[in-house]
């Protein structure tokens, strides 16, 4: 059996998917069951892949494409469940966590099927939780597969108790970092969270800014501009170079990434074997505007293991998860 994911209509395997969830514990009474325990949260999880969120949206999307869903599942009963029994099966029965890791290794198993395997690690307030007696809301921090548009897991940062790097590092302890590459927004750029992800089995690629002002100052002087001494040659040359051009949205963006391995033995920084440079051109189709944005970064991928252009592709899927998580 196979069935659709959102956007990019990815396929996968309806039937190793229930065979995931056939793990969990029913807790229900025999007496009176409709629906397996399984189909119910195959239902919620489909209809979560396509944005449903409610105990009422998960019932409506299902009810939408019923004929489908009754043929694909091979429902006995020629209806599905009402919005009650989701948000009763969400409340009462399953424990979350166990359904969140029980999803997760799933999907952990998809993503292995591909050469790649990107993770993207962001925070969020989740809109509609801030309020006049909670000015700061509910925040959370979620591992994203942001290439599939799929939340991996997510923990709550509790105010005034833990910030993003200390969840960050619980967040990363509940998954498999083998053979993963890890990105994240510029506060996850830390040398703990690098080592744990390395030590682990996996790499990452971060973009650094002035939370990391000495190693930001390092990786800017090495790609200034050449200024050598009079009658003294130029230094050793490691840089290499990829550049992508993509026209949309009335506008023409221009991305060149550098990279170089001559700082490794002197950034104090786990495990680095690669710093870059991001250079984003962007001009304005209509008014000829143009503007310029420059990034630098670091990385626990060598040379041979991820080529400038490579690393461009990387790079985009932290722009991903921005984009589709908020």
């Amino acid at each position: 059996m196979k069935s659709n994911t959102k956007s990019e209509g990815q396929l996968f395997n309806v039937g190793s998917l229930l065979s995931y969830l056939a793990k969990l514990k029913d807790t229900r009474k025999a007496r009176g069951i409709r629906y397996s325990l399984v189909t119910i949260l195959l239902l919620i999880i489909l209809a979560k892949l396509c944005g449903e969120d409610t105990p009422y949206g998960i019932a409506e999307w299902a009810q939408l494409r019923s004929e489908w869903l009754i043929e694909l599942l091979h429902l006995k009963h020629k209806r599905l469940p009402h919005h009650s029994t989701y948000r009763r099966i969400l409340a009462e029965v399953v424990d979350s966590a166990a359904l969140d890791k029980t999803i997760g290794d799933y999907l952990e198993q998809l993503a292995r099927e591909k050469q790649d395997v990107v993770i993207s690690i962001d925070g969020k307030t989740v809109r509609g939780t801030i309020t006049a007696e909670d000015p700061f809301g509910l925040h959370l921090l979620a591992a994203y597969f942001p290439n599939e548009g799929i939340v991996l897991m997510q923990m709550e940062v509790e105010k005034d108790k833990e910030n993003e790097i200390v969840v960050a590092s619980k967040l990363l302890k509940t998954l498999d970092l083998r053979q993963k590459i890890v990105v994240g927004d510029a506060i996850q750029t830390q040398r703990n969270l690098s080592a744990q992800i390395v030590e682990a089995g996996g790499d990452y690629v971060w973009i650094v800014k002035d939370n990391q002002r000495n190693t930001r100052w390092a990786i800017e002087r090495l790609f200034a501009p050449e200024k050598p001494l009079p009658a003294m040659g130029h230094p050793p040359m490691d840089f290499r170079s990829a550049t992508t051009v993509e026209k949309s949205r009335g506008r023409l963006e221009e991305r060149t990434l550098t990279a170089s391995s001559l700082l490794n033995e002197y950034l104090d920084w786990p495990y680095v074997r690669q710093v870059f440079k991001l250079e984003r051109r962007i001009t304005h189709l209509s008014t000829g505007k143009v503007h310029t944005e420059i990034q630098y970064g670091v990385t626990s991928l060598s040379a041979h293991e991820a080529s400038p252009k490579h690393l461009l592709e990387v790079v985009r899927s932290e722009w991903g998860i921005e984009n589709g998580l908020h």
